[in-house]
C-alpha cells in the first residue's frame, strides 16, 4: 500500500515536472514570437515614419512653390495696379459710383431703424440714438446729393458725349468767328469723347490681364482670393459694357457732329462770297472817290473851298459804302446791328482826330503819365510852351503857360491858356516836369572869365554856392529818386551839383547844374548868378569875361629907309 502511494508520489512529481518543462518550452516559444512580432513592428513604424516624412517635405516643396506663384502673381498685380491707376478718371468714376452704392445702402438701413425708433423709443438711450441717427441721416443725404447721378448707372457722364448746341445761322461777317470757333469746339469734344474712349479700352485690357492673374491666384488659394475674383468680373463686366455703349454712341455723335459742321461751313462760305462781292465794289467806290479827290486839288485853288470839297467828297464816299452794307445785310432787323458796326468804322475814319484824341485820353488817364497839376513842356507847331496842366478832358489838355526860361529866352509872353488835344501824346514831344514823385529838374548857370583867371578857385567858389543854396532840393531829390526805383531802372542817381568848364574863344566857361524846384527854376537861378557874381567881384584872381578886344600900340618910331632909291 506504501508502494502503491510511493509510486503515485512519485508519478505525480514527474508529471509536474515535465508539466512545467513543457509549460517553460511553450513560454520560451512565446517570447520568441513576442520578439519576431516586435521586431516587424518596429520595421513598419520606420516605414511609416520615413513615408510620413517624404510625404511632409513634398507637401512643403509644394506649399513653397505656391508662395512663390503667389508672390510672383501679386507682383504683377501690383504692376498692373500702378498702371490702371493712370487711367483715373474711369477708375474715380467706378469707385464714386460704389461709394454711392455703399451710403445709400447704409442711409435704407438708417431710415428703418429711424423708422423703428420713432415707434418703439421709450428709454432716454433709445431718444439719443434717434438724435444721432437723424443727424447721421441728413449728412448722408448731402453726400447723396453731391454724388447724385453716380448711383444710377456708373459712368453715365464719361460715356455721355459732349452736347451739341444749336447750330446758328451764320447771317453776317462777324458770326464767321463765331463758326469758326463753333467748328473748332465741336473737332475738340469730339477728340476727347475719342480719347475718353481709347483710355477705356487701354483700361478693359489692363483688367483683363488683371482678372487673369485673379483666376490663377485663386486657383492657388480659393479662401482668400475667390471674394476678389467674383469683384473683378463684376467690374470688368461693368466696363465691357460701358465700352460697348461707348463705341456706338460713338459712331452716331460721329454723324451728327459732321451735319453740324457742314451746316455751319456752308453758311461761312456764303458770307465769304458776300464779303468779296462787297469787297470789290467798295474798291470801286473808294477809287472813283479818290480820282474825285484829285480832280479837286488840281482844279480847287482857294483852301477853304478844298478843305470843305474834301470833306464832302469823303463824307459821300463813306456814305455809299454805308449803303452798299446797308442794302446787303437788310435782309432781317438783326443785322441792323451790323450796319451800325460799319457805320461807327465809316465815322471813325471820318473823324479819327476826335477818335484819336479819346484814345489819347484813355492813355493819359489809365496810364499815368501825366496827372492834373503836373508841369509839362508841349511842341507845337514850332513853339514850346511850359505851363501846369489845369485840366484834361475827353479831347484836350489845358495847361496854363507861366514864367519860365523859354518864355523869357522864345516866346516872350507868357499867362496863356493852351489847349493841346490829347492825340498829341502819340505825335508830338510832351515833356513832364513832375512826373511821378519826382518835383525837381535840373538847371544851370554859365558865367566865363577870363584866361589869366584862377579858374580852379573859380569853379570851387561856385561849387560851395551852388551846395549851398540848392542842398534842400538835392536831399528831397534823394527821396523821390528811391521812390522812383520801384517803377523804374535807374542807374545814374547822383544828385549832387555839377560843375565843368569849357575853353571858350573870349574865356573859360564855367557851368554849374544844380537841382531846383520844377515850379520856380528862375528864383534859384537868380539867387545864384548874383552870388557868383557877387563872390567873383570879391577876388582880385578872377575876372569875368565878356567879348573884348585889346589893341597893342608901339609908340617908337624908325628912321625912313630907301626902297628902290625912294625915301619911305
Amino acid at each position: 500500500m506504501k508502494l502503491f502511494f510511493t509510486l503515485c508520489f512519485f508519478s505525480f512529481i514527474s508529471l509536474s515536472t515535465l508539466f512545467a518543462e513543457e509549460q517553460k518550452t511553450d513560454t520560451n516559444n512565446t517570447l520568441l514570437i513576442e520578439q519576431n512580432q516586435t521586431a516587424e513592428d518596429d520595421n513598419a513604424t520606420q516605414k511609416a515614419l520615413e513615408a510620413a516624412r517624404l510625404a511632409e517635405e513634398s507637401a512643403q516643396k509644394e506649399k513653397r512653390r505656391i508662395q512663390r506663384m503667389i508672390r510672383q502673381y501679386t507682383n504683377e498685380l501690383n504692376q498692373l495696379e500702378a498702371q490702371i491707376s493712370d487711367e483715373n478718371v474711369w477708375i474715380k468714376s467706378y469707385a464714386s459710383y460704389l461709394t454711392s452704392l455703399e451710403v445709400k445702402r447704409n442711409l435704407d438701413k438708417i431710415k428703418k431703424r429711424i423708422k423703428w425708433l420713432s415707434k418703439n423709443a421709450k428709454t432716454p438711450s433709445d431718444m439719443d440714438e434717434l438724435a444721432g441717427l437723424i443727424s447721421k441721416e441728413n449728412i448722408l443725404t448731402s453726400q447723396i446729393n453731391k454724388l447724385k447721378g453716380d448711383s444710377s448707372a456708373p459712368f453715365s457722364k464719361l460715356i455721355t458725349p459732349p452736347k451739341i448746341d444749336e447750330v446758328p445761322t451764320i447771317a453776317n461777317p462777324f458770326e464767321i468767328f463765331t463758326g469758326l470757333s463753333l467748328v473748332k469746339t465741336i473737332d475738340a469734344n469730339y477728340e476727347d469723347y475719342k480719347k475718353r474712349k481709347e483710355n477705356l479700352n487701354t483700361l478693359i485690357i489692363l483688367l483683363r490681364k488683371e482678372l487673369d492673374l485673379y483666376k490663377k491666384l485663386a486657383d492657388l488659394n480659393p479662401k482668400k482670393y475667390t471674394s476678389a475674383l467674383e469683384q473683378k468680373q463684376t467690374e470688368l463686366e461693368r466696363f465691357e459694357r460701358a465700352l460697348d455703349t461707348m463705341t456706338v454712341t460713338l459712331d452716331v455723335y460721329q454723324k451728327r457732329l459732321e451735319i453740324a459742321k457742314i451746316s455751319i461751313n456752308k453758311g461761312i462760305q456764303k458770307q465769304i462770297y458776300r464779303l468779296a462781292r462787297i469787297g470789290i465794289a467798295v474798291l470801286f467806290v473808294f477809287l472813283i472817290f479818290f480820282l474825285l479827290k484829285l480832280i479837286v486839288k488840281k482844279y480847287i485853288t482857294d483852301n477853304e473851298r478844298f478843305y470843305m470839297a474834301n470833306k464832302i467828297i469823303t463824307f459821300t464816299n463813306f456814305t455809299v459804302i454805308l449803303l452798299i452794307l446797308f442794302f446787303n445785310y437788310i435782309e432781317n432787323v438783326s443785322y441792323l446791328v451790323t450796319i451800325l458796326g460799319f457805320a461807327s468804322a465809316g465815322i471813325a475814319i471820318a473823324m479819327k482826330d476826335w477818335f484819336m484824341s479819346i484814345l489819347g485820353w484813355l492813355v493819359i488817364v489809365f496810364g499815368g503819365s501825366i496827372h492834373v497839376g503836373d508841369r509839362i513842356r508841349v511842341d507845337m507847331d514850332g513853339m514850346k510852351y511850359v505851363g501846369d496842366v489845369l485840366d484834361i478832358s475827353l479831347l484836350r489838355i489845358t495847361i496854363l503857360e507861366d514864367i519860365t526860361l523859354t518864355s523869357i529866352m522864345q516866346n516872350r509872353r507868357a499867362g496863356r491858356i493852351i489847349f493841346v488835344p490829347n492825340n498829341y501824346i502819340f505825335t508830338r514831344m510832351i515833356a513832364n516836369y513832375t512826373h511821378h514823385s519826382l518835383k525837381t529838374v535840373w538847371d544851370g548857370v554859365k558865367i566865363t572869365i577870363t584866361f589869366d583867371s584862377n579858374h580852379k578857385k573859380a569853379m570851387h567858389l561856385v561849387k560851395e554856392i551852388t551846395k549851398k543854396y540848392s542842398k534842400g532840393y538835392t536831399d528831397i531829390t534823394r527821396k523821390q529818386l528811391n521812390k522812383l526805383r520801384q517803377h523804374y531802372s535807374l542807374k545814374n542817381t547822383n544828385v549832387e551839383p555839377r560843375i565843368y568848364s569849357f575853353i571858350e574863344p573870349h574865356g573859360i566857361d564855367i557851368e554849374a547844374w544844380y537841382l531846383t524846384n520844377a515850379y520856380g527854376t528862375l528864383t534859384l537861378r537868380s539867387v545864384i548868378s548874383t552870388e557868383i557874381l557877387d563872390a567873383f567881384k570879391e577876388e582880385d584872381d578872377i575876372t569875368i569875361a565878356y567879348p573884348t578886344q585889346k589893341l597893342n600900340i608901339d609908340m617908337h618910331s624908325d628912321s625912313p629907309v630907301a626902297h628902290n632909291n625912294e625915301l619911305v
